[in-house]
């Protein structure tokens, strides 16, 4: 990938694809293209059919997608199904037309069934049913890697997909209804401290182990897999160590500074006892993550003081 190649970057407001762009930049590349939603709608066929030929990208990152948590993705079944699908699919299938040289797709760790065995192995997609909060999602999400693999089969594209962990970074949302875990605990420790509360409620007993990915490290890997892969077979992106959502609440308050009590609400759901991604196909390449929990989580915080402190 030239340093002065096009290379377009969809979804480059959010989290990962800002990531990508903070990536590429410093890594010398110079012709980097972007368009927000007001100027491109991914989900309007003929508009990404005309910028596709306007602008015949070389290189192309599929970071533009629908997301949220489970209240989000359980609420708005429809359009999480029908957004998602709509962009990747033009995404992808005007790659092909206009010859782009290579095509990256994000993917998601809910694509596996909601029973798979520990850690998640490539190989399991399929072999269950998904967790139905997120069902939706999680079928687009599958469709796209079907769609890599369908154009690479079909017309020789080489068109390669990446299944992250759970992100956070620079950039997250920190929605208090349709936030993540990790970012919306990062809002509830921060506004319990600023108004003195005595202390916070986490929903479950705390004991279900998740796995978190800066998103800066998930760009280095995504930058990474654009040079050096090509294959067929998607690729799982993790950071290979989980924790309970208790230690992580209990880290994440200790960060902000809140000096209250932590209190676990049983009477709400765990959700999945456990979810870790198996990256060992990735990280036999040579890459490994960079960031450690702790210090990605300081500098989130830090990010979110800048973004929203004084709100």
């Amino acid at each position: 990938m030239e340093l002065s190649a096009k290379i377009y970057v969809a979804g480059h407001r959010g989290m990962v694809g800002s990531a990508i762009v903070r990536e590429l930049q410093r890594l010398g590349y110079t012709n980097i293209l972007t368009k927000s939603s007001s100027e491109l709608d991914l989900r309007n066929q003929q508009e990404v059919e005309q910028f596709y030929k306007e602008e015949n990208p070389d290189y192309v990152f599929v970071a533009a997608a629908k997301v949220g948590g489970i209240l989000a993705n359980n609420t708005y079944r429809a359009e999480f199904l029908y957004d998602n699908l709509m962009i990747q699919n033009n995404l992808i299938h005007y790659a092909y037309k206009v010859s782009v040289k290579k095509l990256l797709f994000l993917g998601s760790s809910c694509i596996y069934p909601k029973l798979a065995p520990q850690p998640l192995k490539e190989e399991y997609l399929l072999s269950g049913f998904l967790e139905p909060t997120n069902e939706p999602y999680a079928i687009a999400k599958i469709t796209g890697i079907k769609m890599c693999e369908s154009y690479r089969d079909q017309y020789g594209c080489n068109f390669i997909s990446a299944m992250p962990t759970n992100m956070y970074g620079p950039n997250d949302n920190y929605h208090p209804e349709n936030s993540h875990v990790l970012p919306a605990l990062i809002r509830k420790f921060h506004e319990a401290k600023v108004n003195q509360d005595s202390q916070v409620v986490v929903w479950g007993d705390g004991s279900p182990l998740r796995e978190f990915l800066y998103a800066d490290d998930l760009a280095n890997a995504l930058v990474y897999l654009m040079l050096n892969y090509n294959e067929k077979q998607f690729v799982n992106v993790g950071y290979g160590i989980d924790i309970t959502i208790g230690d992580l609440a209990k880290l994440i308050g200790s960060i902000v500074g809140f000096q209250g009590e932590i209190v676990f609400d049983t009477t709400k759901p765990n959700g999945t006892p456990r979810k870790l991604m198996d990256s060992t196909r990735l990280f036999s390449t040579g890459w490994t993550p960079k960031t450690t929990l702790e210090v990605g989580i300081e500098q989130a915080y830090h990010d979110f003081l800048h973004r929203y402190g004084n709100n």
